[in-house]
């Protein structure tokens, strides 16, 4: 998949094309080179979002390039409106609760893949480790290859909403965000970030890599929502 990654970033960094015309192209590329490999499965009746196909593989995507990083190297951040700073390295995370769970992944390219098996700590449970201040409304995730997003605090603390480090029973793969990276299966997955490296909490939302180029603020799936409406807002609290 890392050709065909590089293939679809070498022509958006080469062409620099309007925003419209990059989401067009993204999506273009991808349906045409992402997924060469990746047999399509019936989708089940009502499980499937709006405008998504299901597919067998899992592509994995980026905006820039891949992070030199692993577990030695990794530590996590917790910063911004919290009551003190907390860094995490891959030792203290691994020390915390942990569990697996099943959840469904979508794209806002137009894939989904259906009961992926995630093994992590629970996002609410690191929430609860920052003790964030009651001003705290919202958490920025940063990645180590420079890739934003962020969404409210209340949209990521369901049973299924992890840092996850394994994927199907095995450690991530640094392609596919490892070592440590956002589940929120809510939501596209652009706000599941790869490589995360710090959470950021603000009162307010600080607008993220592809929120800033177009990309909605909210990425409900149900709901169809993967483009910013001409009346959302851009806000940068930085």
């Amino acid at each position: 998949m890392k050709k065909y990654n590089k293939n679809i970033q070498y022509l958006i960094n080469i062409f620099n094309p309007p925003l419209t015309m990059r989401i067009l192209s993204v999506n273009l590329l991808l349906l045409l080179t992402a997924c060469p490999g990746a047999a399509r499965k019936p989708a089940p009746d009502g499980r499937i979002p709006p405008g998504q196909n299901v597919i067998a593989d899992f592509p994995n995507l980026y905006y820039s390039h891949i992070p030199e990083l692993n577990r030695h190297n990794w530590t996590l951040t917790l910063t911004g409106a919290v009551k003190d700073t907390v860094v995490l390295d891959w030792s203290a995370f691994s020390r915390l609760d942990t569990v697996t769970v099943v959840s469904d992944f979508h794209c806002v390219t137009g894939w989904s893949r259906l009961d992926n098996r995630w093994t992590g700590v629970r996002l609410r449970d690191v929430i609860r480790l920052a003790s964030p201040l009651e001003s705290a409304r919202f958490i920025t995730f940063a990645a180590a290859d420079g890739y934003t997003t962020f969404l409210p605090i209340e949209a990521c603390t369901g049973d299924r909403d992890l840092l996850a480090f394994r994927w199907e029973g095995h450690d991530l793969e640094t392609e596919n965000g490892g070592p440590v990276r956002v589940i929120v299966p809510s939501k596209y997955g652009y706000k599941s970030a790869k490589w995360l490296t710090e959470m950021r909490f603000t009162s307010g939302p600080e607008t993220g890599t592809w929120e800033s180029k177009g990309y909605s603020n909210t990425a409900d799936p149900w709901k169809n929502d993967r483009y910013r409406s001409k009346n959302d807002t851009i806000i940068h609290h930085r």
